[in-house]
């Protein structure tokens, strides 16, 4: 048997400090700043921009496409504590997940906060079109990303 094909641990001892340090310095110039734009598109936390949808609405921040034309599009919606929306429908499906908080979801043209339904993070919810809800938060800020087809429009459905 050949002897540079023995194992030797001494010398595997010795050399593998260096190799450790060869692997973290590759993987330390390694930075965001090297990904190809071509190959993905990010943005952070701090990047996305929120609106505000009227005084008692939800805040909004759209990731992809434009909800108010044809087409797919990916929306956070942020509701601020004791922030509900009434009754009302959209045209078509819209499919929302919970990120963060309880979001509290209700059905029906009669609006009933106390009998709504609490939904934990992680929940995924069907808003199938034309059926009447309404949705938002209790004590506590809710976080929700929705997919759909545009336009996004919603409807008042409410009955007084």
């Amino acid at each position: 048997m050949s002897r540079s094909l023995i194992f030797k641990p001494r010398a595997f001892k010795q050399s593998l400090p260096a190799a450790l340090a060869a692997g973290f310095v590759l993987l330390a110039s390694m930075q965001a700043g090297d990904l190809n734009p071509k190959a993905l598109a990010y943005k952070k936390p701090d990047q996305i921009k929120w609106v505000e949808k009227g005084p008692n609405g939800p805040i909004q921040a759209v990731l992809l496409g434009d909800p108010s034309k044809p087409g797919l599009y990916i929306i956070l919606v942020k509701w601020l504590p004791h922030r509900m929306s009434h009754p009302h429908f959209h045209p078509n499906d819209r499919f929302a997940t919970v990120i963060s908080g309880t979001w509290y979801v209700g059905t029906g043209p009669k609006f009933d906060p106390d009998g709504t339904t609490p939904l934990p993070p992680g929940s995924f919810v069907t808003h199938f079109g034309k059926q009447i809800h309404y949705d938002g938060a209790k004590d506590q800020e809710v976080v929700l990303q929705i997919v759909g087809q545009g336009p996004e429009t919603a409807t008042d459905a409410e009955q007084k």
